[in-house]
């Protein structure tokens, strides 16, 4: 019989705390004593805390310190607007953590895909934390850099949408232990598959074995809601049950013939036996061609009970291979594939998905002109994504969008704006990056801006920055005239707008635009939300007003500030 030691050892502990806490009990009670019983019921907690997963010590960031006595805020750079029609993206450069909290209060359950290439931590100045680079020989490497993704990924699952998914590429570095954090932050339930990508198709010599793969690992909100498929009974094609779920792949019709004319249509024939043994499905089988008896190969059995393989052999859906002689086979039709497609696989081979060497390759035509040291070694080749949007956007998803909060060289966007040429509803994008070495700008920003011309993708883009508004020891209303200054910005990026080009959503921050806006509000009958400077107080007439055209009142900064108001 086996034993749980460490769950012995932890109730020892456990009766332990409670004979200490039963003596101070005991004890005269001063403040001392409650301090003591505190730390213990804290002790308590710790020991009674998670049983399994990741033990590693946590670090505080540069960032967490700004963030803890600071509100970052967006300013947006009108001279970086691109407008070529279409879907409305942003481009946010600043500390992605940041960016992250500015979208809780934007895009909380909005998001449907995030992508991200976050560092890989080979120990090879490839990952930078708090502006020093992690080397292999640091020991709390791996501790450092899961402190980084666990902070980014609980806001990451707090912004995706009920049917929202996450893909990560990582390589064997940090691997294992994100798997196991990804578990504990998106639930074991809700993980989708590791995808190995097979990367690289040259063989590296300098070394023991060429590691041609690295891995995406995939994540849903609610994995029970995006793995389901019917098919309504008077349908004649397959439904999601969600908007947002893994498509499957269209069929192949080149795989399919119709040597006997079959009025069916083209087919394919597929073995009829299956793994494994039972003994139902062990019957003996005829070839009424030759007369031949035919069993199932061993550790096998048929795929249907007798009586229905007579039926399928009636109905002409069983052949015995191209001679008429061999085994027994089934007839698959092509219509009844195109019914729900074909299941996507989990190998991700370079000759669908490309190879790293390819996204280099794209990346410097594009930016021919850029200097070396600016580029990057290893950007995702833009079909990575393309094809992965393929196989886990439904047609019937409407206003879409995909957010990458480590967009380094910009590939999601372009990705984005690739699919959505022949997309039955365009897609949004979101990228967050640092500008370290002025990479947003002449990197990212200049990409999008580049392959819009080139490729006349229908697109616009707003290029905001990052700020932030000091709140240590101030109040609320102290501050929060200041917050308006920003909150222009904060409206644009929940609409996914202009407001200089929208009818639907307008803004009043005093009370001349209050007045000027009631005044024209005949002009402004598509108007569906207005919001509202907080220090604004409306008189009846006006209420009332905005009441009968059924326009929403959001008053702000408090709507997106909520947690600071009291």
């Amino acid at each position: 019989m086996s034993t749980n030691i460490s769950k012995q050892k932890r109730e020892d502990l456990l009766a332990k705390i409670r004979e200490i806490r039963s003596f101070i009990s005991a004890a005269p009670q001063d403040e001392n004593t409650g301090n003591l019983l505190s730390y213990l019921s804290e002790l308590e907690k710790n020991v009674n805390g998670n049983k399994y997963g990741l033990v590693f010590e946590e670090h505080q960031e540069e960032i967490d310190e700004i963030l803890a006595t600071h509100i970052p805020v967006l300013t947006e750079d009108p001279n970086l607007f691109i407008d070529n029609g279409g879907q409305m993206n942003f481009l946010i450069e600043g500390d992605n953590l940041a960016a992250l909290e500015l979208l809780k209060k934007t895009k909380r359950n909005k998001i449907d895909v995030i992508f991200i290439d976050p560092p890989y931590n080979r120990g090879l100045n490839d990952f930078i934390y708090d502006d020093n680079y992690i080397v292999s020989t640091d020991t709390f490497r791996h501790s450092k850099y899961l402190s980084f993704m666990r902070k980014r990924l609980v806001t990451a699952r707090e912004l995706l949408s009920r049917n929202g998914c996450i893909f990560i590429n990582i390589d064997d570095n940090e691997f294992a232990q994100l798997k196991i954090l990804c578990d504990s932050i998106f639930g074991e339930e809700n993980y989708i598959a590791c995808f190995p990508w097979h990367n690289r198709t040259s063989v590296q010599n300098d070394t023991d074995i060429s590691i041609n793969h690295e891995y995406i690992l995939a994540y849903a909100k609610n994995r029970r809601l995006t793995n389901r498929r019917l098919k309504p009974s008077n349908a004649d094609k397959w439904y999601s049950l969600d908007d947002f779920v893994f498509q499957p792949k269209e069929t192949d019709q080149s795989k399919y013939r119709n040597p006997d004319h079959d009025p069916r249509g083209p087919w394919k024939a597929d073995p009829f036996d299956a793994p494994a043994i039972r003994e139902n499905l062990t019957y003996e089988i005829v070839n009424p061609n030759t007369g031949e008896s035919f069993y199932p190969p061993k550790g096998r059995h048929w795929r249907t009970e007798k009586a229905k393989y007579e039926a399928l052999l009636a109905d002409n859906r069983i052949v015995f291979g191209k001679t008429g002689k061999t085994k027994p086979q089934l007839k698959v039709f092509y219509h009844e594939t195109q019914l729900k497609g074909e299941i996507a696989t989990s190998w991700f081979d370079a000759n669908i998905f490309d190879t790293s060497t390819n996204g280099k390759k794209e990346l410097l035509t594009i930016l021919s002109d850029t200097p070396a040291e600016k580029m990057f070694d290893t950007p995702k080749p833009t079909k990575l994504y393309v094809e992965l949007l393929k196989l886990i956007i439904s047609p019937r998803l409407s206003n879409g969008i995909v957010l990458d909060f480590f967009a380094g060289s910009g590939t999601t966007g372009q990705a984005v704006m690739e699919f959505n040429k022949t997309a039955a509803n365009p897609l949004a994008f979101i990228l967050c990056t640092n500008n370290e070495n002025n990479i947003c700008r002449d990197i990212t920003y200049e990409r999008i801006k580049r392959v819009i011309h080139t490729e006349n993708y229908a697109a616009r883009l707003k290029y905001y920055k990052i700020n932030y508004v000091p709140i240590s020891e101030r109040m609320y209303y102290e501050y929060a005239d200041e917050l308006l200054k920003y909150i222009r910005e904060l409206i644009e990026l929940e609409n996914g707008i202009n407001l200089d080009g929208t009818v639907e959503i307008a803004i009043a921050l005093t009370e001349e635009e209050l007045d000027d806006f009631i005044s024209n509000i005949d002009n402004h009958d598509t108007c569906s939300q207005l919001y509202l400077g907080h220090d604004i107080l409306m008189d009846a007439q006006q209420a009332q007003a905005l009441q009968d055209r059924n326009i929403t009142v959001e008053v702000v900064p408090g709507y997106f500030y909520k947690e600071l108001e009291g």
